[in-house]
Protein backbone atom coordinates (compact mmCIF):
# COMPACT_ATOMS: atom_id res chain seq x y z
CA UNK A 1 0.00 0.00 0.00
CA UNK A 2 2.64 2.65 0.63
CA UNK A 3 3.86 1.84 -2.84
CA UNK A 4 0.75 2.84 -3.95
CA UNK A 5 0.40 6.95 -5.32
CA UNK A 6 -0.15 8.59 -2.97
CA UNK A 7 -3.97 10.80 -2.44
CA UNK A 8 -3.97 14.21 -4.34
CA UNK A 9 -6.23 15.96 -1.92
CA UNK A 10 -8.59 18.54 -3.41
CA UNK A 11 -10.68 21.13 -1.90
CA UNK A 12 -14.09 20.51 -3.60
CA UNK A 13 -16.52 19.96 -0.79
CA UNK A 14 -15.76 16.30 0.75
CA UNK A 15 -13.90 15.53 3.76
CA UNK A 16 -12.60 12.08 4.25
CA UNK A 17 -12.40 12.24 8.28
CA UNK A 18 -11.31 9.22 10.81
CA UNK A 19 -9.87 8.83 14.18
CA UNK A 20 -6.51 6.88 14.17
CA UNK A 21 -3.68 6.36 16.16
CA UNK A 22 -0.24 4.11 15.56
CA UNK A 23 -1.50 0.98 16.26
CA UNK A 24 -3.80 1.66 13.32
CA UNK A 25 -2.02 3.98 10.68
CA UNK A 26 -1.00 0.79 8.15
CA UNK A 27 -4.87 -0.42 7.68
CA UNK A 28 -6.00 2.91 7.94
CA UNK A 29 -3.65 3.86 5.21
CA UNK A 30 -5.78 0.52 3.43
CA UNK A 31 -8.94 1.72 3.97
CA UNK A 32 -8.50 5.88 2.73
CA UNK A 33 -6.49 5.16 -0.16
CA UNK A 34 -8.58 2.17 -1.38
CA UNK A 35 -12.07 4.78 -0.46
CA UNK A 36 -10.42 7.67 -2.32
CA UNK A 37 -8.95 5.50 -5.36
CA UNK A 38 -13.01 4.52 -6.00
CA UNK A 39 -14.22 8.29 -5.33
CA UNK A 40 -11.31 10.40 -6.98
CA UNK A 41 -12.10 13.19 -5.34
CA UNK A 42 -11.84 15.13 -1.43
CA UNK A 43 -9.40 15.31 0.93
CA UNK A 44 -8.55 13.69 4.27
CA UNK A 45 -8.20 15.10 7.88
CA UNK A 46 -7.72 13.42 10.98
CA UNK A 47 -8.60 12.96 14.66
CA UNK A 48 -5.42 11.73 16.38
CA UNK A 49 -5.89 9.72 18.96
CA UNK A 50 -2.78 10.86 21.13
CA UNK A 51 -0.51 8.05 19.85
CA UNK A 52 0.52 9.35 16.56
CA UNK A 53 4.33 9.95 16.20
CA UNK A 54 5.77 12.45 14.51
CA UNK A 55 7.68 9.49 12.31
CA UNK A 56 3.46 8.72 11.95
CA UNK A 57 2.59 12.01 11.11
CA UNK A 58 5.46 12.55 8.47
CA UNK A 59 4.42 9.42 6.55
CA UNK A 60 0.77 10.34 6.60
CA UNK A 61 1.85 14.06 4.83
CA UNK A 62 3.67 11.91 2.44
CA UNK A 63 0.89 9.75 1.54
CA UNK A 64 -2.21 11.56 2.15
CA UNK A 65 -1.18 15.08 0.62
CA UNK A 66 -0.37 16.62 3.71
CA UNK A 67 -3.98 15.79 5.63
CA UNK A 68 -4.96 17.96 8.66
CA UNK A 69 -4.71 16.68 11.79
CA UNK A 70 -6.66 17.33 15.00
CA UNK A 71 -5.60 16.23 18.35
CA UNK A 72 -8.04 14.68 20.69
CA UNK A 73 -7.66 16.62 24.13
CA UNK A 74 -8.36 19.71 22.01
CA UNK A 75 -12.54 18.28 21.36
CA UNK A 76 -14.87 20.01 23.69
CA UNK A 77 -17.42 17.03 24.10
CA UNK A 78 -19.47 19.60 26.19
CA UNK A 79 -22.50 17.52 28.03
CA UNK A 80 -21.52 14.65 26.25
CA UNK A 81 -19.26 11.46 27.60
CA UNK A 82 -15.61 11.26 26.76
CA UNK A 83 -14.12 8.38 24.86
CA UNK A 84 -15.99 5.54 22.77
CA UNK A 85 -15.06 8.08 19.76
CA UNK A 86 -17.55 10.73 21.01
CA UNK A 87 -15.03 12.96 20.33
CA UNK A 88 -14.76 11.69 16.56
CA UNK A 89 -18.69 12.27 16.37
CA UNK A 90 -18.71 15.81 18.04
CA UNK A 91 -15.80 16.73 15.47
CA UNK A 92 -17.72 15.41 12.44
CA UNK A 93 -20.78 17.14 13.43
CA UNK A 94 -18.90 20.61 13.73
CA UNK A 95 -16.92 20.30 10.38
CA UNK A 96 -20.34 19.42 8.29
CA UNK A 97 -21.28 23.14 8.49
CA UNK A 98 -18.93 23.63 5.55
CA UNK A 99 -18.14 20.09 3.94
CA UNK A 100 -19.56 16.64 3.27
CA UNK A 101 -17.95 14.16 5.79
CA UNK A 102 -17.76 10.60 5.18
CA UNK A 103 -16.52 8.66 8.57
CA UNK A 104 -14.38 5.83 7.84
CA UNK A 105 -12.90 3.57 9.86
CA UNK A 106 -9.52 1.73 9.51
CA UNK A 107 -10.51 -1.88 9.14
CA UNK A 108 -12.61 -1.33 6.38
CA UNK A 109 -11.53 -1.99 2.50
CA UNK A 110 -13.38 -0.97 -1.04
CA UNK A 111 -12.99 -3.15 -2.67
CA UNK A 112 -15.25 -1.81 -6.04
CA UNK A 113 -17.17 0.83 -7.52
CA UNK A 114 -18.95 2.51 -5.04
CA UNK A 115 -21.61 4.27 -7.02
CA UNK A 116 -24.47 4.83 -4.01
CA UNK A 117 -22.09 6.36 -2.10
CA UNK A 118 -21.01 8.47 -4.81
CA UNK A 119 -24.76 9.84 -5.77
CA UNK A 120 -25.15 10.77 -2.20
CA UNK A 121 -22.00 12.77 -2.04
CA UNK A 122 -23.19 14.67 -4.94
CA UNK A 123 -26.92 14.75 -3.46
CA UNK A 124 -25.66 15.81 -0.25
CA UNK A 125 -27.60 13.44 1.00
CA UNK A 126 -26.38 11.08 4.48
CA UNK A 127 -25.40 7.59 4.69
CA UNK A 128 -25.28 4.83 6.82
CA UNK A 129 -23.57 1.23 6.60
CA UNK A 130 -26.29 -0.82 7.82
CA UNK A 131 -25.39 -2.85 11.20
CA UNK A 132 -27.19 -5.89 9.20
CA UNK A 133 -29.05 -7.24 6.51
CA UNK A 134 -32.53 -6.27 7.66
CA UNK A 135 -31.94 -2.65 9.31
CA UNK A 136 -34.07 -0.54 8.07
CA UNK A 137 -35.51 2.98 9.72
CA UNK A 138 -38.02 2.46 12.79
CA UNK A 139 -39.66 4.63 15.07
CA UNK A 140 -37.85 4.93 18.59
CA UNK A 141 -41.47 2.98 19.66
CA UNK A 142 -40.94 0.65 17.30
CA UNK A 143 -37.14 0.22 18.01
CA UNK A 144 -38.09 -0.57 21.75
CA UNK A 145 -40.59 -2.82 20.77
CA UNK A 146 -38.38 -4.88 19.64
CA UNK A 147 -35.92 -5.14 22.12
CA UNK A 148 -36.48 -6.84 25.70
CA UNK A 149 -35.64 -4.52 28.51
CA UNK A 150 -35.75 -6.94 30.66
CA UNK A 151 -32.87 -8.61 29.11
CA UNK A 152 -31.14 -5.14 28.23
CA UNK A 153 -32.23 -2.65 30.65
CA UNK A 154 -32.14 -4.35 33.71
CA UNK A 155 -28.89 -6.44 33.19
CA UNK A 156 -26.26 -4.13 34.09
CA UNK A 157 -23.66 -6.03 31.71
CA UNK A 158 -25.67 -5.91 29.04
CA UNK A 159 -24.25 -3.52 25.93
CA UNK A 160 -25.37 -0.52 26.27
CA UNK A 161 -27.01 -0.44 22.68
CA UNK A 162 -29.54 -2.87 23.27
CA UNK A 163 -29.92 -0.88 26.90
CA UNK A 164 -30.80 2.82 25.39
CA UNK A 165 -32.54 1.13 22.68
CA UNK A 166 -34.77 -0.80 24.41
CA UNK A 167 -36.42 2.78 26.15
CA UNK A 168 -36.39 4.86 23.30
CA UNK A 169 -39.88 5.58 23.33
CA UNK A 170 -39.28 6.81 26.84
CA UNK A 171 -36.72 9.51 25.11
CA UNK A 172 -38.00 13.22 24.81
CA UNK A 173 -36.29 15.28 21.67
CA UNK A 174 -38.73 18.18 20.82
CA UNK A 175 -37.17 18.92 18.23
CA UNK A 176 -37.82 16.07 16.05
CA UNK A 177 -41.94 15.16 15.72
CA UNK A 178 -41.52 12.14 14.77
CA UNK A 179 -37.91 10.91 16.03
CA UNK A 180 -36.58 7.99 13.75
CA UNK A 181 -33.87 5.44 14.49
CA UNK A 182 -31.79 2.33 12.06
CA UNK A 183 -29.46 -0.02 13.62
CA UNK A 184 -26.00 1.02 11.76
CA UNK A 185 -22.77 1.15 12.15
CA UNK A 186 -20.77 4.37 12.46
CA UNK A 187 -17.76 2.25 10.60
CA UNK A 188 -18.77 4.08 7.64
CA UNK A 189 -20.98 6.87 7.28
CA UNK A 190 -21.74 10.04 5.63
CA UNK A 191 -22.96 13.21 6.86
CA UNK A 192 -24.26 15.96 4.81
CA UNK A 193 -23.33 19.15 4.51
CA UNK A 194 -24.50 22.30 6.54
CA UNK A 195 -26.63 19.36 8.48
CA UNK A 196 -27.53 19.69 12.33
CA UNK A 197 -24.68 20.32 14.40
CA UNK A 198 -24.11 19.10 17.90
CA UNK A 199 -27.84 20.05 19.24
CA UNK A 200 -29.52 16.72 18.70
CA UNK A 201 -26.69 14.82 19.50
CA UNK A 202 -26.26 16.65 23.21
CA UNK A 203 -29.90 16.49 23.50
CA UNK A 204 -30.22 12.46 22.66
CA UNK A 205 -26.90 11.68 25.55
CA UNK A 206 -29.06 14.30 28.18
CA UNK A 207 -31.70 12.00 27.84
CA UNK A 208 -29.86 8.92 27.34
CA UNK A 209 -28.06 9.87 30.82
CA UNK A 210 -31.15 10.57 32.05
CA UNK A 211 -32.43 6.93 31.61
CA UNK A 212 -29.24 5.11 32.01
CA UNK A 213 -27.57 7.17 34.29
CA UNK A 214 -24.12 9.01 33.44
CA UNK A 215 -21.69 5.86 33.94
CA UNK A 216 -23.54 3.55 31.78
CA UNK A 217 -24.43 5.88 29.00
CA UNK A 218 -20.47 6.66 28.33
CA UNK A 219 -19.68 2.92 27.88
CA UNK A 220 -17.88 1.88 24.56
CA UNK A 221 -21.22 1.87 21.91
CA UNK A 222 -23.08 4.94 23.09
CA UNK A 223 -21.56 6.60 19.99
CA UNK A 224 -22.93 4.35 17.45
CA UNK A 225 -26.20 4.60 18.44
CA UNK A 226 -26.25 8.53 18.84
CA UNK A 227 -24.54 8.18 15.15
CA UNK A 228 -27.46 6.14 14.44
CA UNK A 229 -29.75 7.57 15.44
CA UNK A 230 -28.75 11.10 13.25
CA UNK A 231 -28.14 9.41 10.36
CA UNK A 232 -31.80 7.89 10.97
CA UNK A 233 -33.31 11.79 10.87
CA UNK A 234 -31.63 13.05 8.27
CA UNK A 235 -33.46 14.27 5.13
CA UNK A 236 -33.41 11.12 2.81
CA UNK A 237 -31.06 9.30 4.63
CA UNK A 238 -29.65 6.48 2.73
CA UNK A 239 -28.95 2.68 4.11
CA UNK A 240 -26.59 1.33 2.25
CA UNK A 241 -27.37 -2.35 0.12
CA UNK A 242 -26.17 -4.82 2.73
CA UNK A 243 -24.86 -7.23 -0.67
CA UNK A 244 -22.92 -4.57 -1.31
CA UNK A 245 -21.78 -2.59 1.95
CA UNK A 246 -21.05 -5.14 4.52
CA UNK A 247 -19.96 -5.95 7.75
CA UNK A 248 -17.39 -9.23 7.91
CA UNK A 249 -18.10 -12.09 10.62
CA UNK A 250 -16.04 -14.58 8.95
CA UNK A 251 -19.00 -15.94 6.39
CA UNK A 252 -17.21 -14.84 3.55
CA UNK A 253 -17.65 -12.21 0.70
CA UNK A 254 -19.99 -12.14 -1.69
CA UNK A 255 -18.62 -11.63 -5.39
CA UNK A 256 -20.21 -8.46 -5.70
CA UNK A 257 -19.24 -6.61 -2.74
CA UNK A 258 -17.92 -3.42 -2.89
CA UNK A 259 -17.40 -2.33 0.70
CA UNK A 260 -16.48 -4.50 4.02
CA UNK A 261 -16.06 -3.66 7.23
CA UNK A 262 -13.93 -6.36 9.21
CA UNK A 263 -15.24 -6.30 12.43
CA UNK A 264 -13.28 -6.82 15.51
CA UNK A 265 -11.25 -9.92 15.35
CA UNK A 266 -12.77 -11.12 12.57
CA UNK A 267 -10.64 -9.52 10.41
CA UNK A 268 -7.48 -11.60 11.72
CA UNK A 269 -9.40 -14.96 10.72
CA UNK A 270 -8.38 -16.94 7.43
CA UNK A 271 -7.22 -14.79 4.52
CA UNK A 272 -9.84 -11.93 4.06
CA UNK A 273 -8.90 -9.40 4.79
CA UNK A 274 -5.40 -9.59 3.27
CA UNK A 275 -7.41 -11.13 0.15
CA UNK A 276 -8.71 -7.98 0.39
CA UNK A 277 -5.94 -5.99 0.53
CA UNK A 278 -4.54 -6.72 -1.93
CA UNK A 279 -7.38 -6.71 -4.30
CA UNK A 280 -7.32 -2.57 -3.07
CA UNK A 281 -3.38 -2.57 -3.65
CA UNK A 282 -3.86 -4.03 -7.27
CA UNK A 283 -6.55 -0.94 -8.06
CA UNK A 284 -5.13 1.53 -6.09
Amino acid sequence: MLDTPPIVPADDGLVLFSMIGTRVLLPYLVAVKSLHARLQRGRVILLDDGTLSAGDRDLLAKQLGEPHILHIADVDTGPCPRGGTWERLLTILDLRAADYIIQLDSDTVTLGEIPEVAEAVEANRSFTLKGEADSRLLSFAEMASMTDDHAYLHNPQAHVQGAIESVLDRVVLPVLASPLYVRGCSGFAGFARGGDGRGLAEAFSDEATRLLGAERWARWGSEQVTSNMIIANEPDALLLPYDRYLNFWDRGISPDARFVHFIGTCRYRGSAYIDATRVAISAG
